[in-house]
């Protein structure tokens, strides 16, 4: 999944991509502990995954942030 794919996603599409991600990736870690795995590749791509979708929620949390404070000094 593209980056871009991810920044236009709402924050609730976010949410919901990063637990399926988890869980691919959970399934991923196990069938490679049990069995081969046929693409050993996707564990390494879920994980990255994983990240992007957590830095681009900490981004948008920080804006958030950083907009509350903004709106907090113009209000005093």
């Amino acid at each position: 999944m593209d980056i871009q794919e991810l920044r236009d996603m709402s924050d609730e599409q976010l949410a919901l991509t990063l637990k399926e991600t988890i869980e691919n990736l959970f399934r991923l870690r196990l069938q490679a502990q049990t069995e081969r795995l046929d693409a050993p590749s996707e564990l390494q791509r879920n994980r990255r995954l994983v990240a992007r979708i957590k830095t681009l929620q900490r981004e948008r949390e920080m804006a958030r942030a950083s907009e509350l404070q903004s709106e907090a000094k113009e209000e005093s």
